[in-house]
């Protein structure tokens, strides 16, 4: 894939490998807000549109999102090879850390301070996702439906999931519906 000067690419599979491995062992508990950092503002491998629009798409696929955008990714640049590499940069060093972490706390859960600090890294963690959501926000001005459908939306999500704690595949297709639908009208009455 062609892409202008102000866009870099990963340059071998290799760097695509590397660049994985560090956003895994950099993303415990908030993914999205490193994700989002290195692959746009960091490493320019794509725009906010674009990393919104691949973000989208990862969500609605089943596994988890990040594993996803990594697969899309590495397609993107490099076919099947780079989708494979790029997971398993997202997944072979971590997956290692993992283990090691899961024999140490199997070994000291109950001591008060692991505790306290995985409480601690839990609102950190969901500080950090808010925050990148209020970043990413800012990119809704150049969508088609009106911002206040957008965040209505918004508003109905974090209902569906905190206060009615309705599964997000449920949540997702009915509202990710709604949001398609209303896009699809806007867009229609906008052609001539």
């Amino acid at each position: 894939m062609t892409r202008p000067p102000d866009h870099p690419q990963p340059t071998s599979l290799l760097d695509l490998f590397v660049s994985f491995t560090l956003l895994a062992l950099q993303g415990f508990g908030g993914v999205l807000a490193v994700v989002q950092r290195e692959l746009v503002e960091r490493k320019r491998w794509l725009t906010k549109e674009e990393f919104i629009e691949e973000w989208a798409v990862a969500q609605i696929m089943p596994g988890p999102n990040v594993v996803n955008l990594a697969l899309m990714i590495g397609g993107r640049y490099f076919g099947l090879r780079g989708a494979l590499t790029a997971l398993a940069g997202m997944l072979a060093v971590p997956l290692l850390v993992v283990l090691a972490l899961a024999v140490l706390h199997a070994q000291f859960a109950d001591v008060a301070a692991v505790t306290g600090a995985l409480r601690g890294m839990a609102a950190v963690s969901a500080g950090m996702i808010a925050a990148t959501g209020l970043k990413l926000a800012a990119s809704l001005r150049k969508h088609p439906l009106r911002w206040w459908i957008s965040a209505l939306l918004a508003v109905f999500c974090v209902i569906f999931v905190v206060l009615l704690h309705l599964p997000l595949a449920y949540t997702l297709l009915s509202l990710g519906s709604i949001g398609v639908a209303c896009t699809y009208r806007t867009l229609k009455r906008e052609q001539p």
